[in-house]
């Protein structure tokens, strides 16, 4: 009799714990992609479009209708309160680190859903979609095009200045014009200098994008460092 009592006591308490684990606060972030990211934020009345870089950055170009702040700004407590935790929160800042930090602590603070950008502004720019600059870009699409059309072999560098890995492209760029000189045009886009024609060009999805032209024709576009080096010596080594 004692042991059918316990087998029972046992399977409610299972029961109550298994489906009090079903009933735990859903909280949640996710990383996704641009046309989702976007979808998402139209969906919204009112979306709350978190610019997790520096005041800087924000200051240069930002999705319109954000607001900027981080774990390190000074009024951190003060924009927190100002959001709606029942809300979908979204975040972006240049790559996905500064913006998975802060989604980590909105889940803690009990925000129930929270969307990142993969890609961060380099993709919302890079995707055409709408955005705020104070800056003219120095080279146009035009521009852009007649480099491309004027020279045999062009490689092009799209990034940031706030972007780590895109300051480790630049010594493989020196070494590629000490290697290659006048056969080989390469052409840097900084955000901070041409946004426009980053929008206008619609295919850059990170921060550095690499794009190696001949004749016109794209021999390789790189989402990313990779072995840059190589990849054009394979191309050129042999012309």
């Amino acid at each position: 009799m004692t042991n059918k009592i316990f087998k029972s006591s046992f399977t409610v308490l299972f029961f109550l714990f298994t489906t009090s684990g079903f009933s735990q606060d859903k909280s949640s972030s996710s990383i996704v992609l641009l046309d989702a990211f976007y979808a998402k934020i139209k969906s919204q009345k009112n979306p709350q479009i978190i610019d997790a870089r520096g005041t800087d950055e924000f200051a240069l170009n930002h999705i319109e209708g954000a607001v900027n702040f981080n774990l390190k700004s000074e009024d951190y407590e003060k924009q927190i309160a100002i959001l709606n935790p029942a809300q979908p929160v979204f975040i972006y800042s240049i790559a996905a680190y500064r913006s998975g930090i802060l989604s980590t602590e909105l889940i803690k603070r009990g925000f129930s859903e929270v969307y990142i950008l993969e890609g961060g502004i380099a993709s919302w720019i890079g995707g055409g979609k709408p955005f705020y600059t104070n800056l003219k870009s120095r080279l146009t699409l035009p521009e852009y095009k007649k480099i491309i059309a004027d020279n045999n072999y062009v490689l092009v560098d799209i990034g940031s200045k706030y972007c780590a890995t895109c300051r480790t492209v630049k010594p493989i760029l020196e070494n590629l014009r000490t290697q290659y000189g006048e056969k080989l045009k390469i052409v840097q886009i900084e955000l901070e200098e041409s946004p426009q024609v980053i929008a206008d060009l619609k295919t850059v999805k990170v921060f550095p994008t690499l794009i190696l032209y001949q004749n016109g024709e794209i021999v390789f576009k790189k989402d990313g460092l990779g072995d840059l080096q190589n990849d054009v010596d394979v191309v050129l080594a042999s012309k």
